[in-house]
């Protein structure tokens, strides 16, 4: 009888410390009891009163998030969009995998951004936007626009990361290695791959799927900062797929629309990179479709790497598979670097916490 009580008081203690436990310490509230979030990709939830939503402090906040997809060849929208009054926000809403929360009063001093991660459910992020009145709202919205774009659009691809970590192209990242000495990580259906010098692309079978999905990877060596322009870019960039991915007839080769190319500056762990996207054409056919690549320089060995996604999927909506695609550049790990952990996108944003309902029995 004694060594059952003891079984029991084992077996309740096991219970408090699965309710209690915590995640790896990027998850937030994350637990073993959290809920998976609901809702697909790129979906928003925006939680704020009817009415408000219809004047101008929320028409702001709809602008921005019905901003067009950079890059594609048509108009795309960076969310879909829902909302939900604050009254309404229950149990069932706040498990959604993306959430603004509109918090208008006058006891505020200033607007404000803050965050919380898998406070409902998991993989969750909740931007709760502050501000004093509707007009400053307005145009703290406004102003702040990239970065409530960035925060979402990054975490999702975060998410993304954290499955092509799970399961990715093996043989495709051995052959990085081989070739480059780098690793990177891309959708495990891509393991159809043509080597070249300094060169490699790979793509799914277009036998099994109505879209192309594509990803290259090529270096050359750095000579000084003027690499990195846009007209550099576009020359190399054709110059090596000429030679690379041609048509299935002579005269022709992938080239890029050079009108439609914007570029950027950023930063991957702590170091500089440079994105580029726009439109790339099949000489002298119909193809064509969008592309977005990182040229980063690998300083030990005095040479750029490149890696790049496109895709090729007519009267298809390319979003979700462009953004797919981009997250995979992301995963790019220089020789004797570490793997990326998942892209920042909480920089200069002030935490809030936020704990979810108990359960009641």
């Amino acid at each position: 009888m004694k060594k059952q009580v003891i079984n029991l008081m084992s077996l309740a203690l096991m219970v408090l410390v699965l309710f209690s436990c915590k995640g790896d310490g990027k998850g937030g509230g994350k637990s073993l009891f959290t809920p998976v979030s609901s809702g697909r990709p790129y979906e928003m939830l925006v939680v704020i009163d009817k009415d408000l939503w219809q004047r101008p402090a929320g028409r702001a906040l709809f602008n921005v998030l019905d901003t067009d997809v950079p890059g594609l060849p048509q108009p795309e929208r960076s969310f879909r969009i829902s909302n939900v009054a604050p009254d309404n926000f229950d149990r069932g809403f706040r498990i959604f995998r993306n959430i603004i929360d509109v918090d208008i009063r006058p006891i505020f001093t200033q607007p404000k951004l803050k965050y919380s991660r898998d406070s409902y459910s998991s993989p969750q992020m909740i931007m709760t936007i502050q501000a004093p009145d509707e007009k400053s709202f307005e145009e703290f919205v406004n102003q702040n626009k990239q970065v409530i774009l960035d925060f979402f659009t990054k975490s999702e691809m975060n998410r993304q990361i954290a499955l092509l970590k799970k399961e990715h192209s093996s043989e495709i990242s051995a052959k990085v290695g081989s070739m480059f000495g780098c690793d990177v990580w891309i959708p495990a259906d891509m393991d159809r791959y043509k080597q070249g010098e300094d060169f490699l692309w790979a793509s799914n079978d277009r036998n099994t799927s109505d879209v192309s999905m594509n990803f290259v990877i090529y270096s050359y060596p750095y000579t000084d900062k003027e690499t990195f322009t846009k007209d550099y870019f576009v020359h190399k960039r054709d110059s090596v797929m000429k030679i690379n991915i041609p048509g299935s007839r002579e005269g022709q080769y992938v080239q890029t629309d050079a009108d439609y190319v914007d570029v950027k500056n950023f930063s991957i762990k702590g170091e500089y990179a440079f994105e580029a996207r726009g439109l790339w054409y099949m000489e002298n056919d119909m193809m064509g479709g969008p592309f977005v690549s990182h040229a980063r320089v690998d300083r030990p060995n005095g040479r750029v790497i490149v890696v790049e996604g496109f895709v090729f999927a007519p009267e298809k909506a390319k979003r979700d598979l462009m953004r797919k695609m981009e997250a995979s550049l992301y995963t790019l790990s220089l020789p004797q670097e570490q793997e990326l952990e998942e892209i920042v996108v909480t920089a200069g944003l002030e935490e809030e916490k936020k704990e979810a309902p108990e359960v009641q029995n």
